[in-house]
């Protein structure tokens, strides 16, 4: 046998033997079997995550016609329209209060929820909170003898990590799938509003949505959101929200019963590898700090243009999708110490508050009939963001109504519908009578760019 070929066989066994011994560290023999299997962490971890059955309103009902009995009547509409049923999944995440983390695009404009336990109980739900720009939502079931999962750090996660993803695919019942983690803090995907997804090659399909990303230890360190694929099945490019995002999420929904972000008041772009040189800086990423607001918080902290923000209460910022994740969690009023660089090379810390986000009360503004409940103005003097931007602004939304059960906020500014850019209340109008079915609303709330997918 050749050196080389000698070789070779060493190189597979000890790959093979690390390979075994990573895994054994979980997967335990089974009796009587002898051979690895993560049946014994599975055990403990699968009855936390649970099928989801939706009953979501039909889309004929946000059309105030309908409402009108006269006028269904007339039509022979029946006085309770059918719903569409869908299936997600979720995972428990606190038994005693019978919390369920879940996706907000499974169970959003639901009428009911309905969770599965894996021991076949079947329990209305009660909806705690959403946050569409994380795409995370909690539920409440009222049960006894429920298990919660362990929470992981995801901050910990690294890529190589085996993982398990656990859900409801297709809404065949609950099935498991193993990989690893493919790559950390994916975002500009276009998915969410914040973005710092976990990516993952376990296999994740529709129904999967809500349910749980594991590692080895049965610890929860993602929640399965979104996939990429032709067919909209499984590539090997599936995506996660970090579990110590959700958690933050969910500490702000039990407090406030929904996430209130607030702003800084500066606008940054990612640190280039020219602007670093040009700058004469250390560092090599970041987020680089291109407009600082007057009299925001940012300003009396003493943030000029030209810093590049390096770190966020102790968490390095790779870029502006760092900057918008870590100021959208951080609750209006505390604050966040900032590592920075100035150009030369100079190193400190600053502290900024979080301050509250823009009000709107200037003007009555126009109705907008594909988002009953809204009304838009254009940015005049006098209104937040005027000299910023030329774009339209929401002034108002109605509590319960169909553009805020969409995500819409008060403060929003509009600068794009179905990826076509508007400038005014006029070309907003004109490109929402021009959209055939879904409408793709890009906006900005505060600093961050948030896509709304209204169906």
């Amino acid at each position: 046998m050749s050196l080389l070929r000698r070789l070779t066989g060493i190189a597979v066994v000890l790959f093979a033997t690390g390979l075994a011994a990573g895994l054994t560290r979980a997967a335990m023999p089974l009796p009587g079997a002898g051979v690895p299997s993560l049946a014994p962490m599975l055990a403990q971890v699968t009855p936390a995550v649970v099928n989801i059955s939706v009953m979501a309103r039909d889309p004929a009902e946000s059309n105030p016609l309908l409402q009108d009995p006269f006028f269904r009547r007339f039509f022979n509409i029946p006085d309770q329209p059918r719903g569409e049923q869908s299936a997600g999944s979720g995972v428990i995440v606190d038994a005693g209060r019978g919390l369920v983390f879940i996706n907000n695009h499974v169970i959003k404009d639901a009428q009911e929820i309905v969770v599965t336990l894996k021991d076949r109980r079947q329990l209305k739900a009660q909806l705690v909170g959403t946050d569409p720009g994380t795409d995370i939502a909690l539920l409440r079931i009222p049960a006894e003898g429920l298990t919660a999962i362990k929470f992981g750090d995801s901050d910990s996660t690294s890529v190589g990590d085996f993982v398990v993803a656990i859900g409801n695919p297709f809404g065949i019942g609950q099935t498991v799938t193993s990989g690893i983690v493919s790559a950390l803090g994916r975002s500009g995907l276009g998915i969410e509003g914040y973005e710092d997804f976990i990516q993952t090659d376990a296999s994740i399909n529709p129904g999967n949505s809500g349910g749980a990303l594991v590692n080895l230890k049965g610890e929860l360190v993602g929640i399965n959101t979104a996939i990429i694929g032709p067919s909209g099945g499984n590539v090997g490019i599936g995506f996660a929200v970090p579990v110590n995002m959700a958690r933050q999420v969910m500490a702000q929904i039990q407090r406030f019963g929904e996430v209130r972000r607030g702003r800084l008041g500066v606008s940054t772009t990612d640190l280039t590898p020219e602007a670093s040189k040009q700058l004469r800086l250390k560092a090599t990423e970041g987020a680089l700090v291109v407009a600082v607001e007057t009299g925001s918080s940012a300003a009396k902290a003493g943030l000029r243009k030209g810093d590049v923000l390096l770190s966020a209460n102790g968490r390095p910022i790779r870029g502006s999708a760092d900057v918008r994740n870590r100021v959208g969690l951080t609750p209006i009023g505390e604050e966040i110490v900032m590592g920075i660089e100035r150009p030369g090379g100079v190193r400190h810390e600053v502290r900024v508050r979080v301050a509250e986000p823009f009000t709107v009360t200037s003007s009555a503004g126009e109705a907008v009939p594909q988002l009953a409940g809204a009304r838009v103005a254009n940015i005049e003097p006098g209104m937040p963001m005027h000299g910023y931007v030329e774009r339209v602004i929401v002034v108002s939304v109605e509590a319960n109504s169909a553009a805020a059960r969409n995500g819409l906020r008060a403060g929003d500014i509009v600068y794009g519908v179905n990826r076509r850019r508007v400038r005014s209340v006029g070309e907003f109008l004109a490109e929402l009578r021009g959209a055939d079915s879904a409408l793709r609303i890009s906006l900005l709330r505060g600093e961050y760019r948030i896509a709304l997918v209204i169906r």
